[in-house]
């Protein structure tokens, strides 16, 4: 996760294996440079969807540097900001706002919607090229977004990528006090349901720390993401269809 969750409650997080889609590693020299957060822009050659996958398969992600910006970079932090899957603190506050089952909480209902809400403040990351590659990876299965809703209304999320064992965060969002723990609380337990083994929230802010998420040096990440991508896991072992309620959510967290 990259902006501060301070920050208008925006925030980022921040496969099948490797030959089942044709994911060899590609020349990391030639996406990013090991020594450099971010790298020559992405313009240098046409990213697709499916080259945004190989990226992620190689520890890289894309940003922009504003909403109306036509250039993305790759981004290469030299410390990853990760969180153990039974790491997740939950507060004491928090597990009663998920057993009071304050929110309606929703899996790939909204996906568009969720990435709106995530780059609706002044400065933002996602630009015009971001949501139309994060759409295709939807469309193709390999992006989800967890949806909560307060009366109806989308008051909070977040979305990411998944790849095997491995689930990268991209950004959330809340509108209403809690909702975005609800949905992180909502997705570990998601995650933990599907035998996922890593959850990438690419950066660390006090806030992210505060719930559990610690930094690991790139060679370590990279291992861990190595590892996650030799297992396949299933985002929907627990039915999209089925709205997970909080309760629910708290017994897998407590598994």
């Amino acid at each position: 996760m990259v902006a501060d969750w301070a920050n208008r409650g925006k925030t980022v997080f921040g496969m099948s294996p490797r030959r089942a889609l044709g994911l060899f590693p590609l020349d990391r020299a030639r996406l990013a440079p090991q020594h450099r957060r971010m790298s020559r822009p992405a313009e240098s050659f046409e990213i697709t969807a499916d080259i945004l996958l190989r990226a992620y398969s190689i520890g890289l992600f894309p940003m922009a540097e504003s909403s109306d910006s036509s250039t993305l970079f790759w981004v290469d932090p030299k410390e990853r900001g990760v969180f153990p899957l039974d790491g997740l603190i939950i507060s004491k506050s928090l597990a009663k706002t998920l057993r009071a089952e304050r929110f309606e909480v929703r899996a790939d209902a909204d996906f568009d919607a969720v990435v709106f809400a995530c780059a609706n403040r002044e400065k933002t990351w996602i630009n015009a090229e971001i949501r139309r590659l994060y759409h295709e990876l939807f469309e193709a299965g390999r992006a989800h977004s967890i949806e909560v809703l307060q009366e109806g209304a989308l008051v909070g999320g977040l979305y990411g990528v998944s790849l095997g064992a491995a689930f990268f965060g991209e950004s959330m969002f809340h509108l209403a006090r809690d909702a975005s723990k609800v949905a992180l609380a909502h997705l570990v337990a998601r995650l933990r349901r599907g035998g996922y083994r890593l959850l990438d929230t690419q950066f660390v802010t006090p806030h992210l720390a505060s719930l559990g998420a610690i930094e690991v040096s790139r060679s370590a990440y990279l291992q861990m993401l190595g590892r996650a991508l030799s297992i396949e896991a299933d985002f929907n072992a627990w039915p999209i269809a089925k709205p997970m309620r909080g309760r629910e959510a708290l017994a897998h967290l407590a598994r």
